[in-house]
């Protein structure tokens, strides 16, 4: 907290780092805040998993000035292993361990008493839902069940940051979003912050608080989800009318960039907008000073597809898996 307010949990400036002649990460700059949640959002190969790396100390940074936590990645790598969480691609659960067995495993390598190693794994099973399945190997374990123990053992360590690179690879629709509820619930109830790798739209859109959009080894665009939109054309305004009359009046207001949608009662506008507050503003004013009353306004932006498209000139994981 910096007077009151949430201050910086991770930092990242000019960070760079190349193996040979190929630059996976190209001078880019991150700036986390506490108790949100930040998704690096990006295709195969943008240079997200190496992100996470640096940002926890598991690999160097060729050059840039990166603090975790206020403290300084290079210089003082035990405080930083000390208040982070990491859990990576692939599941570090022992398959041939029960999963309360795991979570024990983890207390003795973080030297927690045994009451309190014991009562902490009671505590993260009923959290993830793993208590029927507490005394079962993990390797009987749903690809999902996996995934919750894995996030589990990361939490024994008590992280005030947790890095999770990719969490819902590979899971099916209802395990990815049990998982969105634990990381939401995480951010809402411990108060950690939560740093996202992601290929998936739909959950950068639902869990983050800012997103940045890696290609290449750089950030192409950062923001939120909404002002992420709205920088890709096809925005617009929606306005119903009740009456033909008062929608003939609304064309010739707006003049020939709006356009009457089809479909329905055939009584609805769209004005070109990105949906910001000034935008809206605007299309009101007009409306009220024109004296046309309108039936109902709603905003239109194009969703978080449209702008991975445009950004990366890819396809999303999200669309690709859609034309399987």
């Amino acid at each position: 907290m910096v007077n009151g307010h949430p201050g910086p949990a991770i930092t990242a400036r000019g960070l760079c780092k190349s193996y040979g002649d190929h630059t996976v990460l190209d001078g880019i700059d991150l700036a986390v805040t506490e108790g949100t949640v930040f998704a690096l959002l990006g295709p195969n190969g943008a240079g997200k998993t190496t992100t996470v790396q640096i940002l926890t100390t598991l690999i160097g940074a060729d050059a840039g000035e990166i603090t975790v936590g206020g403290h300084d990645v290079r210089a003082d790598r035990a405080s930083v292993r000390a208040l982070i969480g990491v859990t990576g691609q692939f599941a570090a659960v022992d398959e041939l361990l029960t999963g309360r067995e795991n979570l024990h495993l983890m207390g003795d390598l973080e030297h927690l008493p045994r009451r309190e190693s014991r009562r902490l794994a009671t505590e993260l099973l009923e959290r993830f839902d793993l208590v029927e399945a507490a005394d079962k190997p993990a390797g009987t374990y749903s690809g999902g069940m996996t995934r919750r123990l894995d996030l589990a053992m990361t939490l024994v360590g008590d992280p005030k940051v947790i890095f999770l690179d990719e969490p819902t690879t590979g899971l099916d629709p209802r395990s990815r979003r049990a998982i969105w509820d634990i990381i939401r619930g995480l951010v809402d109830d411990l108060g950690v912050t939560v740093f996202l790798t992601t290929q998936y739209l739909e959950e950068a859109d639902r869990l983050a608080d800012r997103i940045a959009v890696l290609d290449d080894g750089r950030i192409v665009a950062e923001g939120t989800a909404a002002e992420l939109k709205r920088l890709i054309p096809g925005g617009h305004i929606r306005i119903d009318f009740r009456e033909q009359a008062a929608l003939d009046a609304a064309r010739y207001a707006f003049g020939s960039a709006a356009q009457v949608l089809e479909g329905g009662d055939g009584l609805t506008l769209a004005v070109p907008g990105d949906g910001g507050v000034r935008s809206l503003r605007a299309v009101l004013d007009l409306l009220d000073a024109e004296n046309i009353e309108a039936g109902g306004i709603s905003v239109h932006t194009p969703n978080l597809d449209d702008v991975f498209l445009t950004l990366t000139g890819r396809a999303t994981t999200t669309e690709q898996e859609s034309l399987r």
